[in-house]
């Protein structure tokens, strides 16, 4: 079930989380450092990842805290021009899901999830796998919770984590991941930009992460991949792909900026340089290997 959302200034405040600067669009995203310093750097977002390039960490995994747990409230999706987004409210606890271990020292608290799609002739995600760039990506944004809000962690490097979900289309009807289909189901109400709309059936956090393996990931140091592009970034990359139906796809491409174009919102492959990722395999696999005794 769901429904349109019209004038609601509460709905409207749901949505300033100052993540990316507003005046900005895809047409040279090359020329972003003429007006955003930053985007210019040199730990920037997205990259080329490659499984035989990464370094293998024997790590614990993440823990996904109330990740699981209901959400106490409906999410409103928002079309801002650049993506669909929408807030993460606390779970029917009162707290909000938040991130920790891996690599992690700190402990990091969702704020937002948004999306990256292409186009009928082109594929959507930001980041490329194995050589693969897939339809969709999914970007779940967490803050580091030792800063107040968005507009002062973005200004230290352990500000964000950011998870990112890559999703393949395929040739059936039968896919069906409660949490993501209940967006799905919703975008045809956020064509418009500025548009809003609820998705009504409640849902996890998690239900968003389909079944996708939580302990298999890779992860390095970036930015984000929209103006002020600040490179405040730990980026976790599930290595699973979530598959996508091909009935739901083409919903993304229908999504108009506040110019009544077509919205594709990638970020060309920024340069790696010499930074390392690092690839987190699930403990099973190292003791194959026999890494662990």
């Amino acid at each position: 079930m769901s429904f349109p959302v019209f004038g609601s200034i509460y709905h409207r405040l749901l949505f300033i989380l100052p993540l990316a600067a507003e005046s900005f669009n895809y047409d040279e995203p090359e020329k972003w450092h003429l007006d955003f310093s930053q985007c210019g750097g040199n730990k920037q977002s997205p990259i080329i990842i490659s499984t035989p390039k990464s370094v293998d960490v024997l790590i614990n995994p993440m823990e996904f805290v109330y990740y699981d747990i209901p959400l106490s409230e409906s999410v409103h999706l928002r079309n801002n021009g650049h993506t669909v987004e929408f807030a993460i409210p606390p779970t029917i606890l009162g707290e909000k899901p938040y991130i920790r271990g891996g690599l992690l020292d700190d402990t990091y608290e969702v704020e937002q999830v948004h999306f990256h799609w292409g186009s009928p002739t082109r594929k959507g995600s930001e980041h490329i796998v194995n050589g693969n760039r897939y339809d969709v990506e999914m970007h779940i944004v967490h803050r580091n919770i030792k800063y107040p809000n968005v507009d002062v962690a973005q200004q230290f490097e352990d500000g964000f984590v950011v998870l990112a979900v890559l999703f393949k289309v395929v040739k059936s009807e039968n896919v069906f991941y409660p949490g993501l289909n209940a967006i799905y189901d919703n975008l045809e109400y956020v064509q418009e930009f500025n548009s809003s709309a609820t998705a009504m059936d409640l849902m996890s956090l998690g239900s968003l992460l389909g079944n996708i393996n939580r302990e298999d990931f890779y992860t390095y140091h970036g930015s984000l991949t929209t103006p002020p592009c600040s490179e405040s970034v730990s980026w976790i990359i599930f290595a699973d792909i979530l598959p996508i139906s091909y009935k739901e796809l083409p919903k993304f491409w229908n999504i108009l900026d506040e110019r009544d174009d077509t919205i594709v919102n990638i970020r060309p492959i920024q340069y790696k340089g010499f930074r390392k990722v690092f690839h987190r395999k699930p403990l099973l696999t190292f003791k194959y290997l026999g890494w662990l005794k």
